[in-house]
């Protein structure tokens, strides 16, 4: 029997609002890591249900995907504390623009999430030492020089809700 290979598929919301970025600041690892607001496709939802849900866990901020700004393929290697031989997972992300509104106050953040901050594109290149992967920094520049193509291009079968 051969292995099946799987990416590991994410989204991220590329938020901007007068000129600045929305970053968490987040343990990873490495450290204290900036990302975009981002995590994991989980069972039973579209992609863009995926990327509204981190942003609101994860920034306390709810977000609204009107454009994809991207698609994006990349591998992360890092050996672990458990098994000597690296640990290598290739990453899948779609990466949306949006709308985001007010700050929930009340709404705790996601475990290992520090704060939030918002970055002008220049502290967010002079940060790059502090990215969590490099997706970070190329999603926001594509987001900057206006990369944006319709949600149209996606498509979630209704088998994906349990309807179909």
């Amino acid at each position: 029997m051969t292995h099946r290979w799987k990416p590991s598929v994410t989204v991220a919301a590329v938020i901007e609002r007068d000129g600045r970025y929305l970053l968490i600041e987040e343990h990873t690892p490495e450290g204290l890591r900036l990302n975009n607001p981002a995590g994991h496709l989980e069972p039973g939802e579209s992609l863009v249900q995926a990327c509204a849900r981190e942003a609101l866990e994860e920034t306390a901020h709810a977000f609204t995907p009107d454009s994809l700004v991207g698609v994006y393929l990349a591998r992360f290697q890092r050996p672990t504390a458990t098994d000597p031989t690296e640990q290598d997972i290739t990453y899948l992300r779609f990466a949306f623009a949006g709308s985001v509104g007010a700050l929930q106050a009340d709404r705790p953040l996601d475990e290992g999430i520090v704060r939030v901050c918002w970055l002008s594109l220049e502290e967010v290149r002079a940060s790059v030492d502090r990215h969590r992967s490099p997706l970070v920094l190329q999603c926001i520049e594509d987001h900057a020089h206006p990369r944006r193509h319709p949600l149209t291009l996606l498509h979630t079968h209704p088998s994906i809700n349990g309807d179909g």
